[in-house]
């Protein structure tokens, strides 16, 4: 069974909610590794309970000394370690650091699949397939929502961003507007000028 691998920059991107990968991933293998820099000193509560909750399939991975590329030359070392050519093994680093771009392009000339990822939900097992009806998608847009818990989205801008990242950037304005309506049609949030509150 091929294996997602996901490697994230604790750095450069906090994800809250690791466990969605565990709820949403049923059928996949996964392997989480935390990067965590030599002067992170404190790792907030939820994470900690969260990776305990993954158990084998989860481990931190203490980065030696400090320097500004200190957890790229640490994740492209796992990733030259584990990625083997033509394997189904695929692996996501979650990070906003565009510099791991190369590297990326790279293993994938080598038959390696290989992405960066902004945010921990435009990992493909947690990203929603497009569906033919609207009602669909807002039930789609509703439970990746529901998996993100406190990492939802908390302003209209980054809402609508995370809806069309959801479905692959494929959708039109005017759907984008109507999923939005939709949320709020079902009272599953309330717009407050540019600022979203979400009802229990």
């Amino acid at each position: 069974m091929a294996t997602n691998h996901v490697l994230i920059d604790y750095e450069n991107v906090q994800p809250r909610n690791l466990a969605a990968l565990r709820d949403a991933s049923k059928g996949h293998a996964f392997r989480i590794y935390v990067f965590v820099g030599a002067n992170q000193s404190r790792i907030p509560r939820e994470l900690v309970f969260e990776m305990q909750s993954l158990g084998p399939d989860a481990e931190y991975i203490e980065i030696t000394g400090s320097g500004k590329n200190a957890a790229d030359f640490h994740i492209a070392f796992y990733l030259g370690a584990l990625g083997k050519p033509g394997s189904e093994d695929e692996f996501h680093i979650v990070s906003r650091d565009t510099g791991f771009d190369p590297l990326i392009r790279h293993l994938k000339a080598r038959n390696i699949k290989a992405a960066r990822r902004r945010d921990l939900f435009e990992i493909p097992l947690l990203k929603e397939s497009e569906t033919e009806s609207l009602g669909e998608k807002i039930d789609k847009v509703i439970h990746n929502f529901d998996l993100r818990g406190h990492s939802r989205p908390r302003k209209v801008k980054t809402l609508k961003a995370s809806i069309r990242s959801l479905f692959g950037d494929s959708l039109k304005d005017e759907e984008l507007d109507n999923l939005v309506e939709g949320l709020k049609q079902r009272k599953y949030v309330a717009v407050d000028g540019e600022k979203i509150r979400y009802k229990p």
